[in-house]
């Protein structure tokens, strides 16, 4: 960790405004948790195929480290790929045309992710996936499933549904399922979705790691501080967040 206070940066693959197929390096500074290197923040979009691929390769690394009595929590926070698009969603084939110049161009993309999502464990269906939809309902959801003790449950739910179902996960009934699923009662899940609770906040959330130079997701933070950016190998993970864990606890000791 530098005179700054980030942690050595390894950047992976990751979604970005322009794709699924970049590198990004993303410095911010979330606020700090209360455990000294302890606290895992993901910032991350719930239609993001390296978001899902990356949390198989970060529970990976937690068991890992688990077992040499490293532990973590971890929170997840939003970021939305596609913040401009209608709350109603877009036809996905179309619409990953347009933005990737082409559909034999949204394909290639298409087909790397497949290969890693399969190494990983993951069985994407992307040939159900017809519509990408607006996120922030998601992001909304997950929110406050944090609120309820369930948010890694939920979102584990909401990428299943996306990735592995095709579900339209901009769609209130679609989101009351997941909650439910990841141990929330339904009806009050859906009043929390039909009201504007956590709109601005989750706005204002995704805004503020802009500001702070996100530009890709995942992006991973410890205690606030930037750790790296991508789905990275686990065993990268591991070594990252077990350095990133013994430098911050060794700063906390000399500041005692």
């Amino acid at each position: 960790m530098d005179d700054n206070r980030h942690t050595e940066i390894e950047a992976g693959a990751v979604c970005g405004p322009d794709g699924c197929d970049t590198d990004s390096v993303a410095p911010a500074n979330l606020s700090r948790a209360a455990g000294v290197g302890t606290r895992i923040d993901i910032v991350s979009d719930a239609i993001c195929p390296w978001c899902y691929i990356g949390k198989r390769h970060l529970e990976s690394a937690l068991a890992t480290l688990a077992s040499e009595g490293f532990h973590f929590t971890v929170h997840w926070n939003p970021f939305q790929l596609n913040p401009d698009m209608p709350p109603e969603g877009r036809d996905r084939a179309a619409y990953r045309a347009w933005k990737f110049g082409g559909a034999e161009k949204a394909k290639a993309i298409d087909a790397r992710i497949q290969g890693a999502a399969e190494a990983a464990g993951l069985s994407f269906r992307q040939d159900l996936m017809t519509r990408t939809p607006n996120t922030i309902d998601a992001h909304r959801l997950i929110w406050f499933a944090g609120q309820k003790g369930v948010q890694d449950a939920t979102m584990e739910v909401v990428f299943k549904a996306y990735f592995m179902e095709g579900k339209d996960i901009g769609d209130h009934a679609v989101l009351a399922d997941c909650g439910a699923a990841a141990g929330m009662n339904r009806d009050e899940v859906l009043a929390f979705l039909s009201s504007d609770l956590a709109d601005k906040e989750m706005r204002a959330a995704d805004q503020s790691a802009r500001e702070a130079g996100v530009s890709g997701v995942p992006s991973f933070f410890l205690d606030g501080y930037t750790v790296f950016s991508g789905a990275m190998p686990t065993e990268h993970m591991v070594q990252a967040f077990r350095r990133g864990q013994q430098v911050l606890r060794e700063q906390a000791s000399k500041a005692a």
